[in-house]
């Protein structure tokens, strides 16, 4: 139900009184689509509960993972792109629920609390640096490092401190790391076995530990 209540845009950017008005609820399975190159976004998303899965799909039909959107992220900032075409594509990852708001509703908003659109600004632009320092991997890096790279920042954005320096975080299949990191998934499943071995991680089919420390010495 819609809420008058105002809804904090990112505990980061909290120093800043930046809130937006709460939207309605939409709940999504496991393996929905929220939208993709047939039914391009038209919104910006939150997400409230679950995980969200960014890709493109190539022309050879190969998809490559943008992003992973846990709860209180934005996805879907494609749609201030107005494109009529787009290879982009959200698809829930976890039973999901998400808030959304319509691009002409939040340049209202942003138009009645200029904090709002910086905000959002500072968002966006943060996505674009880490996004370039992801691009910048790619060419530099080998696969095993862009792999370790991957799984520390998914340790900090997902994992849950243990003791001794472990992190956990929920499971993640080869098939999508190597997606995320531009590879195959045996070619992932050899890196990771090779982690395990090292003690960097421990993982099996309902949980990651990873241990962060290790992966930077």
């Amino acid at each position: 139900m819609a809420s008058s209540a105002a809804l904090p845009l990112q505990q980061q950017l909290e120093s800043q009184p930046a809130h937006l008005p709460c939207s309605l609820i939409v709940e999504y399975r496991k393996g929905q689509t929220i939208y993709d190159q047939h039914r391009r976004s038209t919104s910006l998303y939150l997400v409230v509960e679950g995980s969200v899965k960014v890709s493109r799909i190539a022309e050879d039909g190969r998809e490559a993972i943008i992003e992973m959107y846990q709860p209180d992220e934005f996805f879907g900032e494609s749609a201030f792109l107005n494109l009529d075409q787009c290879s982009e594509q959200a698809t829930a990852h976890s039973n999901t629920k998400l808030m959304a708001w319509t691009t002409s509703a939040l340049e209202e908003i942003a138009m009645q609390s200029p904090c709002v659109a910086m905000a959002l600004s500072q968002i966006l632009v943060r996505r674009i640096v880490s996004l370039t320092e992801r691009l910048e991997s790619f060419n530099m890096e080998s696969i095993a490092r862009r792999l370790a790279r991957s799984l520390i920042r998914f340790s900090e954005r997902q994992g849950t401190p243990e003791e001794h320096g472990w992190v956990r975080m929920p499971p993640l299949t080869h098939e999508l790391l190597g997606q995320y990191v531009g590879t195959h998934r045996e070619i992932v499943s050899v890196y990771m076995s090779q982690f395990r071995r090292q003690g960097f991680l421990q993982y099996s089919r309902k949980i990651i530990l990873v241990h962060p420390e290790s992966f930077r010495t």
